[in-house]
C-alpha cells in the first residue's frame, strides 16, 4: 500500500536538517535578514518538531524489549479484562463488516493514511487563523504523543496477532497491511497500547469544537468514532487502547493547565528582574573608576560636550566672515500692498497726519517697527554670528545708499 521507506533514522537526519534551516533562519533575522525568513524560521521550527514526534513513534515500535509471546500474554490479558467489565467483542463487530469488501478495504485505508494528514491540517489551520490557540494546541500535541509513546515501549500485541480472539488480519488479507515486508512505514506491532490514532482523532476533535464558531463544527465529533471503528474492524486495535489513549490526553490536558500558573509565574519573574539600564551602567563605570563621584566615561561626557560647544562659537565669525557683505544688510520690511517713499518727501498730502490713527509715527529714514514688536533682519541670521551685525560707529546704509 505504501511504497517509500521511512525508517525513525531517516526521520531523525530530516528532523535535524529541518532543525538546522529554522535555526540559520532565525539566526539571519538576528542580523537584519529579510522579513520573509522569519516565517520560514518559524514554518521550519514546526515542521522539524512535527517530524521529530514521527521520529521518536517509529522508533518506538521498532524497539522491543521482550519477545513476541511476551506481548501476546499482554494481549490475552486485555481480552479478558474487556470481557470481565462487559465491552462488546471485537470479533462481533468485525464479522458484521467482513461480507462488505469495499468497506473493508476503505477502513484499512483509512488507518494507514489519514490521522497524520488530519492532525497537521488541523495544526495548519489553527497556525493561520488562530495563532494564539495554536501554541496551547502544540504543545498539547507534543506532551500526549511523548507520553504515549513512552507507554508503547511496553510492547503489548494486537488483536489480530492473538489467536483466541478469532479476528482477522484484513489489513494482510487484502494487501494493504502497514506492517508487512513491502509497505515502507518500519513500524512494530507489538505497539498497540495505547492507540494514537484514537488519541489524536480525539485531540482533533476537542480543539476544533472548542475553537471554531460554527453550528458545523460539531460534525467533527464522527472523526473519532470512525477512526474507533477503524483500528477495531482492521483488528489493529482493543477498545482499551483507545480508552487507554483518551485517559492519557485527559492526563496531558490537566497538566498543562496545572502548568499554566507556574508559567505565568515564572515570566512574570523575568520580566521583574531589572535589565542594566544607565544608572546601572553608570554605577558600574564608577565602581571600574574606582569608586569616586563623578569619573569614569559617563562623568567626562559632560566637559568634552562643553569643550566642542566653546570651539564652534569660536570658529562661527570665521564662517560668517567668508559670507558676502550684501547677506549681512539689514533691509526693513515694507508693509504689503503700499509703495516705498524716498527719505524727505512727505508720504501723505499736507494737512494729514502721516500715520494712521492708532499707530506710532515712524522716523523717516529710519525701518518701521510694529509697536510692541522687535525688528527682524530678513534672512537667516545667526546669533553667534558678528559679521552680520553692524560695526560700532557705523551707521545701516539707507535706502538711497542701497540702491532702492
Amino acid at each position: 500500500m505504501l511504497s517509500v521507506k521511512f525508517t525513525w533514522l531517516e526521520a531523525a537526519v530530516a528532523t535535524a536538517l529541518v532543525l538546522a534551516v529554522a535555526a540559520a533562519a532565525a539566526l539571519a533575522v538576528r542580523r537584519s535578514g529579510p522579513p520573509r525568513l522569519a516565517g520560514i524560521a518559524v514554518f521550519a521550527r514546526e515542521a522539524g518538531m512535527l517530524l521529530g514526534l514521527f521520529a521518536l513513534w517509529t522508533y518506538a515500535g521498532s524497539k522491543s524489549e521482550v519477545s513476541l509471546a511476551e506481548a501476546v500474554r499482554r494481549a490475552a490479558w486485555i481480552w479478558h479484562a474487556e470481557r470481565d467489565i462487559g465491552l462488546p467483542n471485537e470479533w462481533a463487530l468485525q464479522r458484521v463488516f467482513l461480507p462488505h469488501p469495499l468497506l473493508v478495504q476503505a477502513l484499512n485505508w483509512y488507518y494507514a493514511v489519514l490521522h497524520f494528514p488530519v492532525l497537521i491540517g488541523c495544526l495548519v489551520w489553527l497556525f493561520a487563523w488562530h495563532r494564539g490557540e495554536y501554541w496551547r494546541v502544540r504543545t498539547l500535541v507534543v506532551l500526549f504523543t511523548a507520553v504515549s509513546l513512552l507507554v508503547q515501549f511496553i510492547p503489548v500485541a494486537p488483536p489480530r496477532l492473538l489467536p483466541l480472539d478469532r479476528m482477522t488480519d484484513t489489513g494482510l488479507a487484502y494487501g494493504q497491511s502497514v506492517y508487512g515486508p513491502h509497505t515502507g512505514i518500519d513500524a512494530d506491532q507489538l505497539s498497540a497500547m495505547p492507540s494514537i490514532h484514537v488519541g489524536w482523532a480525539l485531540l482533533v476533535a476537542l480543539v476544533v469544537v472548542t475553537t471554531a464558531r460554527g453550528r458545523w463544527r460539531w460534525l467533527v465529533l464522527a472523526y473519532p468514532v470512525l477512526t474507533t471503528l477503524a483500528v477495531v474492524v482492521t483488528a489493529n486495535h482493543f477498545w482499551l487502547d483507545g480508552v487507554a489513549a483518551a485517559a492519557l490526553l485527559a492526563l496531558a490536558i490537566g497538566a498543562q493547565r496545572a502548568a499554566g500558573p507556574v508559567h505565568r509565574a515564572l515570566a512574570a519573574s523575568i520580566r521583574a528582574v531589572p535589565w542594566p539600564g544607565p544608572a546601572l551602567v553608570n554605577t558600574a563605570a564608577a565602581a571600574a573608576s574606582g569608586g569616586r563621584p563623578g569619573s569614569g566615561p559617563a562623568a567626562a561626557a559632560g566637559p568634552a560636550r562643553a569643550a566642542v560647544r566653546a570651539h564652534a562659537r569660536a570658529a562661527a565669525p570665521a564662517r560668517c566672515a567668508r559670507r558676502p557683505a550684501s547677506v549681512a544688510v539689514a533691509r526693513p520690511p515694507v508693509a504689503a500692498g503700499k509703495p516705498s517713499v524716498p527719505a524727505g518727501k512727505p508720504s501723505v498730502p499736507a494737512g494729514k497726519p502721516s500715520v494712521p490713527a492708532g499707530r506710532p509715527p515712524v522716523a523717516t529714514g529710519r525701518p518701521p517697527v510694529a509697536a510692541g514688536k522687535p525688528s527682524v533682519s530678513k534672512g537667516p541670521a545667526s546669533l553667534n554670528c558678528p559679521a552680520r551685525r553692524s560695526p560700532p560707529g557705523h551707521a545701516a546704509p539707507s535706502r538711497e545708499q542701497d540702491g532702492r
